[in-house]
């Protein structure tokens, strides 16, 4: 099954660069404008510069977002400010991290995988993708010739034979140790014991990976390596490019937080919103709830608390102040409003049933259309926040998608609706990298 294996990683030089919490960035996909800049002040090795470059008004082919990331790459390398270690060498990481008031840690094993394509079901994705990010990836790829932010990806394991492995060589001093200004904590160890690493390869070959967080640069590492081979006889199917860097994360791990994709909605019209209430009576049961301003986490979590079988929904926005619990215990009522092609897991989601059958069809809007009238939020509060101020006209709040149906999906070879989950927190930026050039 999976090919996983050792590399010798780039990353920041600790003896050089002071303060590691000032250059380490998050991944391209949660970089706001606002959060762009403010990176690039935090200091002039910030890895945004790499990993999310500005776009300028005088931007050109020979100087853009991606032929800057590659001179700043080549300038730190110059300089000693990143350095690559000697040996190669498989990475622990402990993310560490606060989620409902609670300390949490949750441990990954950074290593290069062999890419496959999706059809040999060796990786195994469970969301789909959008062009534009890929080919964003994709060319940045092509001018650094480098992985900036791993891949999350998931494993099973069986035996605890890997967990055994990765404490025991945990217990020296770490690598790096970076403590975030946004309370986040990372420690990263480099394991180069050979019988280590041969244990850790033998328990993951037998075995599938399913993507968590990077489909967009899995599949951008695919078609580079379609491109590669393309443009150029490669000597072998052995070359550094047929491999991408992932983080390996245990399905058990206690760490492993998925939040919800909550749907804020506008541009619904008037008449679509005023029979929206009736054609509900006709999909759940219905019952008003008053909002508890005091404490919405817990009231959305009580409320959306389900029995196995069951589908328990929120919607914000019809009842002024007031919730609808939405309730689906006969799934043979909405059945014939899912896509039939789809899985019987895929169906009974409950990001599914939100998009297929209230968006679609109870107010007839698709995901055609969803950069105009579709948001995402994994906040209930923020939910509840931009309703109240009239941004959006509804939220549809949801429970988090569970890890084993996430196995479920992907086992299927089926994938969730876009924006179903959000592995919580992002894995960043800059903290080791794999360079294949």
């Amino acid at each position: 099954m999976a090919d996983i294996r050792p590399f010798r990683g780039t990353h920041y030089n600790p003896s050089l660069v002071k303060g590691l919490a000032k250059v380490i960035c998050p991944p391209y996909d949660v970089i706001t404008p606002q959060l762009q800049e403010e990176l690039y002040r935090r200091s002039d090795c910030n890895f945004v510069r790499v990993e999310y470059g500005r776009e300028l008004p005088q931007d050109s082919e020979a100087d853009n977002k991606y032929t800057r990331a590659a001179a700043a790459m080549e300038k730190w390398l110059e300089q000693g400010v990143i350095e690559t270690d000697g040996p190669s060498s498989f990475y622990i990481h402990d993310h560490h991290f606060t989620h409902q008031g609670k300390e949490c840690r949750r441990r990954g094993l950074a290593g290069l995988v062999r890419l496959e394509e999706w059809s040999k079901m060796i990786i195994r994705p469970h969301e789909g993708t959008l062009a534009r990010p890929r080919s964003d990836r994709l060319s940045l790829l092509w001018a650094i010739q480098a992985n900036t932010s791993p891949i999350m990806a998931l494993y099973e394991d069986r035996n605890q034979e890997i967990s055994t492995a990765l404490e025991a060589a945990s217990s020296g001093k770490p690598v790096l140790e970076v403590a975030m200004e946004n309370g986040e904590g990372h420690r990263l160890w480099a394991v180069t014991d050979k019988k280590t690493i041969g244990r850790i390869t033998r328990s993951l070959a037998d075995q599938p990976l399913y993507i968590a967080d990077g489909h967009h640069r899995y599949e951008s590492a695919l078609a580079y390596q379609r491109e590669r081979r393309t443009c150029s006889a490669p000597e072998s199917d052995e070359e550094p490019f047929d491999y991408v860097m992932m983080h390996l994360v245990d399905f058990a791990d206690p760490g492993l937080v998925i939040l919800p994709a909550h749907r804020l909605v506008r541009g619904v019209s008037p008449p679509a919103l005023a029979g929206l209430r009736r054609a509900l009576n006709t999909c759940f049961h219905v019952r008003e709830v008053p909002l508890d301003g005091s404490d919405t986490d817990r009231q959305f979590q009580e409320l959306l608390s389900a029995d196995h079988g069951e589908v328990k929904l929120l919607l914000l926005g019809l009842t002024g102040e007031r919730l609808l619990l939405l309730t689906l215990n006969d799934f043979s009522i909405v059945r014939p409003m899912m896509p039939y092609f789809h899985s019987d897991v895929y169906q009974r989601l409950d990001v599914s049933i939100v998009d297929h059958v209230i968006m679609e069809e109870l107010l007839g809007l698709t995901h055609d259309k969803a950069g105009t009238f579709l948001d995402y939020t994994s906040d209930a509060r923020d939910a509840v926040s931009r309703v109240r101020e009239k941004e959006y006209q509804l939220a549809l709040v949801v429970n988090p998608v569970k890890p084993e149906v996430v196995k479920a999906i992907a086992d299927s070879g089926d994938r969730m609706p876009r924006k179903s989950t959000y592995f919580y927190p992002k894995l960043p930026a800059g903290l080791v990298l794999y360079r294949f050039g």
